[in-house]
């Protein structure tokens, strides 16, 4: 909104013209959340410090991380403030699809709140039950859905990602898929949320990568150009992308190995469900298994790790899931698996990127 007010010197003063450019306040938004998240970090670390707010460790983990017992977590009360007030500043305050993800940041920050939140008074890792947890996002991105569908112009064809002429109608069947790909988004990057920094980095790369998919689509010319899908308005979704960009980097100053903090899941359930918000307004949602592979890669060592286990009454896949852990197990020091999972995570990004013009 601070856009908005210096905008209207614009006749006076020529330079600021500038201020109208998405690009600009893209590169402003990304600079005030990193500054807002550094600038804060150090003294919401000592106070969720001074307040106990620490993290617990199952028994059943890797040895290695008893170590990490107490280190402040909830890190995400000063990360996500850093990416809504800086997003308010420079993004389109009529723009709906902004205030949608704002909503989404609230929504799912509360909903990981709550659950960090029992699980530190009651020194276990029994947050909210599954049900609760589940049902609450299942709400929160029905919402989000519903609101996109009836949105006037909002387009309901699902984008398939090296296919340019096969584009199904899914109608109202769009609505399913938007809150599965937001509530799949959002426990994908939670379950990676493991190690010092191993979810905040791919997730600074996933967004950096919708920022510029976001820009795209909202661009009318490039669109067309490219042959995706134009979202009019989408254009100031890169501002969003820019503010977590710039937070997430400000974060990682802290939460790299050793950490010194942890986002919680008020921070990962959060982004991850921005994240498919993101995917679903830029209608690149099935654009985000190759961006967000690695989350996905994380769930799925969850999810056959479990159903292995139950079909074959105690045998598993991985020494332990999710599969992070698995690698710490083999002997990898937890800085190679980190690193490597980064490097994993440009690599598909890059390839995400060839998709536009591979059509």
């Amino acid at each position: 909104m601070l856009y908005k007010l210096i905008y209207l010197f614009h006749t006076d003063i020529s330079w600021l013209n500038v201020f109208r450019y998405i690009t600009f306040r893209t590169v402003l938004s990304t600079l005030t959340a990193l500054m807002i998240c550094f600038i804060m970090g150090g003294w919401a670390i000592k106070r969720l410090s001074a307040m106990q707010v620490g993290q617990y460790i199952r028994d059943d983990g890797p040895p290695n991380h008893k170590s990490k017992e107490g280190t402040p977590t909830m890190g995400g009360l000063f990360l996500l403030p850093a990416i809504v007030l800086s997003t308010l500043l420079w993004a389109e305050p009529t723009n709906i699809y902004v205030w949608i993800v704002m909503f989404v940041i609230l929504s799912f920050g509360g909903i990981g709140f709550v659950d960090d939140y029992l699980k530190i008074t009651r020194k276990d890792s029994r947050g909210l039950s599954t049900v609760w947890k589940f049902s609450l996002q299942i709400i929160a991105a029905l919402i989000v859905a519903m609101a996109l569908y009836v949105y006037p112009g909002f387009d309901t064809h699902l984008t398939i990602p090296f296919f340019k002429k096969v584009v199904p109608d899914l109608g109202l069947g769009y609505i399913p898929l938007a809150v599965f790909v937001i509530v799949g988004a959002s426990n994908a990057v939670n379950l990676t949320d493991g190690l010092d920094g191993l979810a905040i980095s791919p997730l600074i790369v996933a967004f950096g990568s919708y920022l510029v998919f976001s820009y795209l689509s909202g661009h009318v010319g490039i669109a067309s150009y490219l042959q995706i899908p134009y979202v009019a308005g989408a254009g100031e979704i890169s501002v969003v992308c820019g503010a977590v960009v710039g937070a997430g980097l400000g974060f990682l100053w802290y939460n790299a190995y050793p950490a010194e903090v942890f986002m919680g899941d008020v921070g990962s359930l959060s982004l991850g469900a921005v994240l498919g918000t993101v995917a679903v307004i830029t209608k690149q949602e099935l654009l985000l298994v190759l961006v967000g592979g690695l989350f996905v890669f994380e769930a799925l060592s969850v999810i056959f790790q479990v159903a292995y286990f139950k079909f074959t009454g105690g045998q598993r896949i991985f020494r332990m899931a999710p599969i992070h852990h698995h690698f710490e197990l083999k002997g990898w020091p937890e800085p190679k698996v980190i690193v490597r999972f980064w490097i994993i995570a440009i690599i598909l990004a890059l390839f995400s990127f060839s998709t536009l013009k591979l059509r």
